[in-house]
């Protein structure tokens, strides 16, 4: 049997749901889920997302991870979506706040919905910053001064997308990379990022790319800044005149 039939399996009788009534609320045939449930056939994407959906456990969840092993109530349900976002809890049950560092970046893009991934981050408590769920995120660049790449941001989980606001910075997560940016707009189903320092162009990102959205709620600096570093706003201003007078070059203007 495959994983993904011993998830749904598990998820079934630990819910202690016949076959019968799980195949009529998704609107198939018993038997289909039963081939299902013994791994002898492998449902579409339409059945997999009811399935998701039933059960209120992410596809990533159901494909990859073993939820046998997995304590169900140390995740994070989400009202729209129905995905469950694997978080830590220290010993007095309360969330831990995972730190995401340099090289663990690329990692937890593969690893964000496993919940022995998250398990294995190390973690601190700031108890200052009040409900929600948090995490720490190394950023990198020059891009959103004056956090530099020494920073790390701490980052609120975002339940619903239509809640970010325009000027507010979230760290953006993607299956190409993740990005620490502050919201322009939003132009239908496509956000417009921007980023503090104005030589850096906006850019969009379509709101189905996303995988997941951290409000920003804090930030800690390992370095002090140093003042010399910090450019007069004539040289930001000319900095900026210079991209412009590179990108009507391009243009042909």
């Amino acid at each position: 049997m495959s994983l993904f039939s011993d998830n749904i399996r598990h998820l079934r009788l630990k819910k202690e749901l016949s076959q019968s009534k799980v195949a009529e609320s998704l609107a198939i045939s018993r038997d289909r889920l039963a081939k299902y449930e013994e791994g002898k056939s492998q449902p579409p994407l339409e059945i997999l997302v009811r399935l998701s959906r039933y059960y209120h456990v992410s596809t990533d969840l159901l494909l990859t991870v073993d939820i046998r092993k997995v304590d169900m109530d140390g995740l994070i349900r989400l009202e729209d979506n129905h995905i469950l976002l694997p978080v830590a809890v220290d010993a007095r049950g309360e969330h831990a706040i995972e730190i995401i560092p340099h090289r663990a970046k690329a990692s937890y893009l593969a690893g964000y919905s496993d919940p022995e991934y998250i398990e294995s981050l190390q973690h601190v408590s700031l108890p200052f910053l009040g409900s929600g769920k948090f995490r720490l995120f190394a950023i990198d660049g020059d891009s959103m001064p004056p956090h530099r790449d020494s920073s790390y941001i701490v980052g609120k989980y975002m339940e619903r997308l239509e809640e970010m606001k325009a000027g507010r910075s979230y760290i953006v997560i993607t299956a190409d990379g993740m990005a620490y940016k502050r919201l322009g707009r939003r132009e239908a189903a496509v956000l417009v990022l921007e980023s503090d320092n104005a030589f850096y162009a906006p850019f969009e990102v379509r709101a189905s790319d996303l995988l997941q959205v951290w409000e920003y709620a804090g930030s800690i600096a390992t370095e002090e800044i140093d003042i010399s570093e910090l450019a007069p706003e004539s040289i930001r201003e000319m900095l900026v005149e210079i991209r412009r007078d590179v990108a009507d070059l391009r243009a042909g203007k």
